[in-house]
Formats: structure tokens, sequence, C-alpha cells
């Protein structure tokens, strides 16, 4: 979330950067913001000489009793129970205030970068580059939800007995596909100099808080009520997490984890010729790559991340673009977002495989993630996510993209991960 030194400091900075991510009500929030701290920090202020003043008393007390002054050590007695009284309610009356601010700042997103391009659709995103030249198919290509049923690899019937609609089952070569991306991505990662950790696919209410899945997504993800768990949307929830209340050494950073796990998104009202076969799921297989960075290194880091990412749709020999999110289409907790999208050519449209985000401070204040710089002060620090990568539109470009009269080629780079160099 956003400090509220930044907003108290900066209010019409913050209004203007929440204005270009489309927020109507911008100058109401902050100005909520404002008025809250202020009276958070008056209470405060209250609370702090009412408890001084009684402190003083009672040793005023005692050195009446001392002096055998009785009669004046009850006068001051009844000035201190008064006292007590009002401290607890100024501590009721700043628990409120300091309730109602976090609250407020939780449903604040974070500022967009300087550098993000104005707009509020995904037509105004910038392409920054593109990448591999477009496949030309035959006329009788197919697109992947007919290849898929025609090489049986993958079955949605069967998913949908199980589960219900968007829940899969990969069979044969479609499974073992799905194995091999999983340990390709995994590998560059780790030879990328990634951590590789294996998180839990639960979280609880803290860790959705700490990266912002709560309030923001609550609706978007699968929940066990009576424990308050959720399942993942993306491993960089836990992974992120495995920070939270840390205060690192900066000589440790960067910090660079990897992980993969299956991610679970509910996906309410996704429907259309849009979200056929693998294009959106309810359950699918993720690397994630995660980062916490020094402040001065993190678009660096960035930068660092986007061709790890480029890199890998470079080996799988898919044609792809980069796209820079404009204000109004960035996640939530997003300063600064690249997209990457491979060419799908069954379906002659560009499919998201990749987001790579710079959070800046916004996860690690609510995280409570700090460094301590060269003169020992407690400093924030910067978080970063990207998928490195997801796999079922992968697998969709690579099925559509490789399809020939003799089966499905993969690619090379694969091969010695998979076993085979064809599905037929």
């Amino acid at each position: 979330m956003l400090a509220v030194a930044t907003i108290a400091n900066n209010p019409e900075a913050t209004v203007r950067g929440l204005t270009k991510r489309g927020l109507t009500d911008a100058q109401h929030l902050i100005d909520q913001v404002v008025k809250l701290n202020q009276s958070r920090k008056e209470t405060q202020t209250k609370l702090d000489e009412t408890l001084a003043e009684s402190n003083s008393l009672s040793r005023q007390i005692g050195q009446l009793m001392k002096e055998g002054r009785r009669e004046d050590a009850e006068v001051v007695k009844i000035k201190t129970a008064d006292l007590k009284n009002s401290s607890k309610t100024l501590t009721e009356t700043l628990r409120a205030y300091e309730e109602e601010l976090q609250k407020t700042l939780y449903n604040i997103p974070n500022l967009p970068h300087k550098s993000v391009p104005e707009g509020m659709r995904a037509e105004d995103n910038e392409i920054v580059l593109e990448n591999g030249e477009l496949p030309t198919l035959p006329d009788e290509a197919l697109p992947h939800w007919e290849l898929i049923e025609k090489y049986d690899i993958v079955d949605f019937a069967l998913g949908n007995k199980i589960s219900g609609a968007g829940f899969p089952v990969y069979k044969g070569k479609g499974a073992r596909l799905q194995r091999a991306l999983v340990n390709f991505f995994l590998d560059k990662a780790r030879e990328a100099g990634y951590l590789e950790v294996q998180p839990p696919l639960l979280i609880n209410e803290d860790s959705g808080y700490g990266t912002g899945q709560l309030p923001d997504k609550e609706g978007q993800m699968y929940e066990i009520v009576d424990q308050k768990l959720f399942l993942i949307p993306t491993a960089e929830v836990p992974i992120t997490n495995l920070y939270r209340d840390v205060i690192l050494r900066e000589a440790d950073l960067p910090i660079k984890n990897t992980g993969y796990t299956p991610c679970f998104r509910r996906e309410a009202g996704s429907w259309g010729a849009h979200v056929r076969g693998l294009n959106r799921l309810h359950q699918f297989d993720k690397v994630e790559v995660v980062q916490i960075s020094h402040p001065n290194q993190s678009y660096k880091a960035l930068e660092d991340m986007l061709l790890h990412a480029r890199q890998l749709l470079e080996q799988l020999a898919l044609p792809y673009r980069v796209l820079k999110l404009c204000a109004g289409d960035l996640g939530f907790t997003a300063a600064f977002t690249y997209d990457l999208e491979v060419y799908s050519a069954a379906q002659q449209k560009w499919l998201e495989v990749s987001s790579v985000s710079n959070f800046e401070t916004y996860q690690a204040n609510r995280l409570k993630l700090r460094y301590k710089d060269g003169n020992n002060k407690t400093q924030m620090l910067h978080t970063l996510n990207g998928s490195a990568l997801a796999l079922p539109r992968i697998v969709a470009a690579i099925l559509e993209n490789n399809q020939s009269t003799d089966g499905v080629k993969i690619p090379e780079v694969l091969i010695p991960y998979t076993g085979f160099d064809v599905i037929s």
C-alpha cells in the first residue's frame, strides 16, 4: 500500500497519479487519508499527554503517601482515575482511526511510474518490440482445441466430470509436454541465479493482504471458508510472503527466487470464443520468478526479468511481442508492467503468457519488508515478479504454430525434456 507519509507530503502528486489510473474519486480518497491521519496524530498526542500526566500523578501519590499526606494523596488518586478513563477512551478512539486509515489505504492502488503511458484500455498499451516471424499455416490448420482432441493429449470432458469446466486432464504426451516445460523453465531460472523454492498452495489472510490480493481480488480466489485459507492465484503470493516481517541486510540484495506451482483462479464471468480450450482456465501451471531489490536497482532488475522471459520464448522459437501497459490497464499493486504475448497462428491473435511487474514499495509496505542501509537506518525495499512462463497459452501456441501433416513438432530445446520430437 502507499505510505501515509507519501500521501501526506505529496497529496497533489498522489491525486494526479491515481487520476492517471482512472480513479474518479482520487481526491476524495486522499482527502480522507489526510483527515484520518491528522485525527490519528492528534489523538495519539492527547493519549501520550494523558499517559504522561497520569504517570506523573502516580509518582506524586507515592511521594505524598511517604510524607503522610493521605488526604492530598486521595485527591490526586481521583484525578488519576479520571485520567485512566480518558486514556481508555483515547486508546479506543485511536484504534478506530488506525483501523479506518488502514482500511482506506488498502483500497488505494499503487501509483504508476512516470514513464507509464496514458490510457484506460488495452488498446492504449504501447508495443515496445516484436520478435520472430509470424508462421504461415495451410488452410486446413486447426486451432489447439481441435489438435488436442485429434491427438488425445488433453481431455476437458474428464476434467469437467471430476471438477468442472476449466480443469483439464492432461494425458500421454500432453502430460509429458507439461512436465517438460516446467522443468525447462525451472532449469533456466536456476541458471539465471534464481533459488528454487516449493511454496504452499494455500495462503492465509495475512499473506493475501501482504501482496495485495486482499481486499482487491478476493472474488477471484477459491476460498476455504471455515479456515480462511485461499488457493493461490500465482506463486508470487507465497514466495513474496516468505519475506513478510523481515529485515534484510543490504549485502544480501537482490533476493531472487523461482518456483513452480499450479495456480487457481475463479475467472468469474469469463465466456466466449476468446476463452476456448487452453486460453483461460481455472487451474493452470506456471513458473514464477520473484525479486526483492534495492530501490535504486529495481528498474534494472525489471529489465533483467523481462530479458529472461524473452529468452525463454526465443528458445521455444515462438514469435512474441512486448507491451508496456498503460496506466488504466495496470494491476492494482503494480507501478510498472510489461506484458509478453505469443502469436497463435491458428487463432490469428496474440496471447498473453507473462506479466513482468515492479511494485516498488507498495507490497513491501504491506509486508513490512525492509533492509538496513549503510547508516544502519531501516528502509523499504522494492518487490518484483514475472511469469517465466505460464504454460497453457505456451502449449496452445506450440501446438498451433508447429502443426504439420506429420503431427506437431516439438521445439528442439524441449526434446531432451519430452523424450519425443513429435506429437502424432
